[in-house]
């Protein structure tokens, strides 16, 4: 009984919402839909008179990274048809199943194959997908948004990311300066990108004087 009761809470909430926000009212037909599928799917499959079991996960959570979201949308911009894309990845992704995620995006970029922020961020799903190492396939989709946007920062810096995160710094470097270079003098990321570069290269400084042999 409290499984209809939470429904029916829930369906008054989203409602309320569509109503708050002022969307047309064409909308609340597909919002009535997914709630009468969701009563559907409970009607047929719940067990509300079993008692509860807490359950493993079996796939780990990764931490939201709201910068990197911050990034992304001041260099592709905001409330366009893409929001739905990122948001639904990042919220895989946040849920431990990246696999989902980059299904979620090759959909996108099927949908609009010459869009180069798809292709981007299909790149990123598909590093975190196998394991966070740039694989064939996430290079073929980082260099597809490059060649369809090669004055855009934005590609090549999630593209230098993605190859940080895999831990190989040096390969990194080119596309995070290469993105500087194309990013406007007043833009917001800028600094950003320049800071990244500059520990980047720091790093790689480092890393280089550990690797020369010791002076006798």
């Amino acid at each position: 009984m409290m499984g209809w009761v939470i429904l029916a809470a829930i369906g008054a909430a989203v409602f309320a919402a569509l109503w708050a926000l002022g969307l047309p009212r064409s909308l609340w037909s597909f919002a009535g839909a997914a709630l009468m599928l969701g009563a559907a799917g409970y009607a047929l499959q719940a067990r509300p008179e079993l008692p509860g079991a807490p359950v493993e996960a079996a796939r780990k959570a990764q931490a939201d990274d709201p910068t990197l979201r911050d990034l992304r949308s001041a260099m592709f911009g905001r409330f366009t048809y893409l929001d739905g894309y990122f948001f639904a990845s990042d919220a895989l992704i946040r849920g431990g199943d990246p696999e989902k995620a980059a299904k979620l995006m090759l959909g996108g970029v099927r949908s609009s194959p010459k869009d180069a922020a798809l292709w981007t961020w299909l790149g990123m799903t598909l590093t975190e997908a196998d394991g966070r190492t740039v694989s064939p396939a996430a290079g073929v989709a980082f260099r597809r948004a490059v060649a369809l946007a090669p004055k855009h920062p934005g590609p090549r810096f999630f593209y230098g990311l993605a190859y940080v995160r895999a831990g190989q710094f040096a390969a990194a470097r080119s596309y995070w300066a290469d993105a500087l270079k194309l990013s406007p003098p007043g833009a917001s990321y800028r600094e950003d990108i320049a800071m990244r570069l500059t520990l980047l290269d720091r790093f790689l400084e480092a890393q280089a004087r550990e690797r020369m042999p010791p002076v006798n």
